[in-house]
């Protein structure tokens, strides 16, 4: 099958009966993907999923960002269920997180959703043929998933007093305002398609991010030495002392 790819790093395989579509963060989903089938180098976590379920997506592949804390890495299979979703998340091991085409070349399925199941998919599949599967199959656009909580806050600072420190479930929530400001980001710490230009898109004081278990290639850290080239200082948790999202 041949793929085509446009400048925005999406990927659209044409010749399935749904549109197969390859991103390198959920949060690239647009409304024009309504009804498509997704692989998402975003982790596997709540806030993705429900990002996607909003989005209208028939089904969708994550990373399983090392599974970690409480699943929180695979967490959003389960709200996608509750919505009838096919959902399944590829291994932190098997493809590089943050980057959607290492994922359809390299990809295989840790974790899937009753959903997917039901479709034929199974953990040890590729990527690829899972996203095939999908694309054949009679699916409809994802229903609307429950409203979430507040996905980002301010706290204060018992080290600095008076420090700006911004809580956030996902580092596309950085706006200007947080510039010289300590961001906690619930996001994975690897760049989206390798570019060092998306470590973070503000010149903050300092970037907290999810280590995603590290995974190959050690993209679930791989934001740092972009930070650290842009005089950012910045850190990474482990997946599996805070919940991933």
């Amino acid at each position: 099958m041949r793929l085509g790819v446009a400048a925005s790093r999406t990927m659209r395989m044409s010749l399935s009966p749904l549109a197969m579509i390859t991103l390198d963060s959920v949060t690239h989903l647009t409304p024009a993907h309504r009804g498509a089938v997704v692989y998402a180098a975003s982790h596997g976590g709540t806030y993705a999923a429900a990002y996607a379920a909003a989005k209208g997506i028939a089904a969708i592949i994550l990373n399983d960002a090392g599974i970690g804390r409480e699943r929180a890495g695979i967490a959003g299979l389960d709200l996608l269920g509750d919505l009838r979703v096919p959902g399944a998340a590829i291994a932190h091991t098997s493809a590089r997180i943050g980057d959607g085409r290492d994922g359809v070349a390299r990809g295989i399925l840790s974790t899937v959703n009753a959903s997917a199941s039901a479709l034929g998919l199974t953990v040890g599949m590729s990527c690829r043929e899972a996203l095939e599967r999908l694309a054949g199959a009679a699916l409809n656009p994802a229903p609307a998933p429950p409203l979430g909580d507040e996905a980002r806050h301010e706290i204060d600072s018992d080290v600095r007093p008076g420090a700006k420190v911004i809580v956030m479930d996902s580092a596309s929530l950085v706006t200007p305002s947080d510039a010289g400001a300590v961001v906690v980001t619930a996001s994975h710490g690897g760049l989206l398609g390798g570019k060092p230009e998306t470590a973070i898109k503000i010149p903050v004081f300092s970037a907290v991010y999810n280590d995603a278990a590290i995974g190959v290639d050690g993209a679930g850290i791989g934001r740092l030495p972009a930070l650290d080239a842009r005089g950012i200082a910045g850190a990474c948790v482990s997946a599996f002392s805070a919940r991933i999202g």
